[in-house]
């Protein structure tokens, strides 16, 4: 049983986020619960490799730890919690790193019911089911940190429903943090801003570039390395925030 132990949801690309942070918690001396959805990638033609889990599982016994591998759809309403026993099954969780996500652009005028819904079961629903099931199974000392991390974005128009479920993670990983504070856990919400994750035009990379004052995008290890402070002992008192990491873009 692994006394150091993180889920992570959304890792389903080497390209991704998730996988940095995947990388990173097993440099900290982490071992893995991580889950991807397939089929999400694939609808959407995002860049993978049926490689990509092997490379990581390659990175772990380089590093001494253990990678399990979950394929789940969290538009499922039963998935989460199923997740999070299957996680438990393997040690103590100490941390939560939620960088799923539903993302398909449309608007007020062009979003349909069923995108709707999609958007909020997997962007708001599935954070919450994760994080009650979490601190159902947690031990509550408080002197036992237990770190929640969300990733999530300030998108709104022609992005209604990934911006609007987002809106909703924001407040309900932040009330975690003050509901659930006492017991140990330290909730809070990452907005990394543009990275390339393999979905930017080649002109929207520069535009975006052009709008970020230190002069280039973030990187998924940019986003990894904020998520090792906030599982450390060093960002334990950090707790209830929305945190931005992306160069200053669209500070001014």
């Amino acid at each position: 049983m692994s006394e150091k132990l993180a889920m992570i949801t959304g890792v389903g690309r080497k390209k991704g986020i998730g996988f940095a942070i995947a990388q990173e918690l097993m440099n900290d001396g982490y071992d893995l619960v991580i889950s991807y959805w397939s089929a999400y990638d694939e609808r959407l033609g995002l860049d993978r490799s049926p490689t990509d889990f092997d490379d990581l599982k390659t990175i772990g016994e380089q590093l001494g730890r253990s990678v399990h591998c979950v394929e789940v759809d969290l538009a499922d309403p039963h998935s989460a919690t199923e997740l999070v026993d299957r996680a438990f099954s393997d040690g103590d969780v100490r941390a939560l790193v939620m960088s799923h996500c539903e993302s398909v652009d449309s608007g007020v005028l062009t979003t349909s019911l069923e995108a709707w819904d999609e958007h909020f079961a997997v962007n708001a629903r599935a954070p919450w089911l994760l994080i009650k099931r979490y601190a159902e199974l947690s031990n509550h000392d408080p002197e036992c940190i237990k770190s929640v991390i969300a990733l999530t974005s300030d998108h709104t128009a022609h992005n209604l429903p990934y911006g609007a479920s987002k809106g909703a993670l924001d407040r309900l990983v932040i009330a975690s943090g003050v509901e659930l504070g006492g017991q140990g856990f330290r909730c809070n919400v990452l907005n990394p801003g543009p990275v390339n994750t393999g979905w930017m035009t080649g002109d929207l990379e520069g535009q975006l570039t052009t709008m970020t004052p230190a002069g280039r995008l973030g990187t998924t290890e940019d986003v990894a390395h904020l998520v090792s402070f906030l599982c450390s002992e060093k960002g334990s008192w950090v707790n209830g925030q929305l945190l931005h990491t992306n160069g200053g873009f669209n500070a001014g």
